[in-house]
C-alpha cells in the first residue's frame, strides 16, 4: 500500500481488479476544499490510458513488477519461450503479451521481460533492432536521389518501408516501437 502522496512516475497500481502504471501525476491544492492528485494511468495489458484524481493522502495499492532482462530462446505452440540471463530460469510468454514486438524478435536476442507475481505482462524490447531485409524489389538506376520508398521483408517476416537503394540481404536498423527505417549497417 502507498499513499497517494507517494505517486511517482513508472509506479504501478492495484486497482479495480487491473495493473496501471502511473504516467504523470499533479498534486493540486485549490483554495477551497481538500488537496488531491490527478493522475494519468496506462493499463499495463491493454495499453488504455486513462485520468484518474484521487484525493490526497488516501491509499492505493501498489503492484510489485519484476522487470527482468531475458534472452529469446524459441517458439513453443503460442507461446515465446525466455530465459532469465542471472538464473537461466525459463518463461512461457504468450503470443498476446509479445504482441507487435514478435515483428523485431530474432532468436537470442535479449529484450525486458516484465512479470507480475509471475505472470509475464508486456516484453520490452530495445528502442532499435538490426534485421536482414530478405526480399525486396530489385532498385533501378537512378533511385537514390528520388527518396521513395519501397516494400521490405525482414528476416522476421515483419514489413516495413525502405529506401529504393537497399538490396536483399543488407542488414537494416528498424524502430521496434513503429517499425520506422533508422538506417543501413555496414559490414
Amino acid at each position: 500500500m502507498a499513499s497517494t502522496n507517494d505517486l511517482k512516475n513508472g509506479l504501478v497500481l492495484n486497482f479495480d481488479g487491473q495493473l496501471w502504471t502511473v504516467i504523470e501525476f499533479q498534486h493540486v491544492k485549490p483554495g477551497k476544499g481538500g488537496a488531491f492528485v490527478r493522475t494519468k494511468l496506462k493499463n499495463v495489458l491493454s495499453g488504455k490510458v486513462v485520468d484518474r484524481t484521487f484525493n490526497a493522502g488516501v491509499k492505493v495499492e501498489t503492484a510489485t513488477v519484476d522487470k527482468r532482462e531475458m534472452q529469446y530462446l524459441y517458439r513453443d505452440g503460442d507461446d515465446w519461450v525466455f530465459m532469465d540471463a542471472q538464473t537461466y530460469e525459463q518463461t512461457h510468454v504468450p503470443d498476446v503479451v509479445v504482441g507487435e514486438g514478435a515483428n523485431y524478435l530474432l532468436e537470442n536476442q535479449t529484450a525486458n521481460v516484465a512479470l507480475h507475481e509471475g505472470v509475464p505482462l508486456y516484453v520490452e524490447l530495445p528502442a532499435s533492432v538490426e534485421l536482414v531485409i530478405t526480399y525486396t524489389e530489385p532498385g533501378l538506376q537512378g533511385d537514390r536521389s528520388t527518396g521513395g520508398t519501397k516494400p521490405a521483408t525482414l528476416e522476421t517476416g515483419a514489413q516495413i518501408q525502405v529506401p529504393l537503394f537497399l538490396t536483399q540481404g543488407e542488414r537494416i536498423k528498424v524502430d521496434t516501437r513503429d517499425g520506422g527505417y533508422l538506417g543501413r549497417i555496414n559490414g
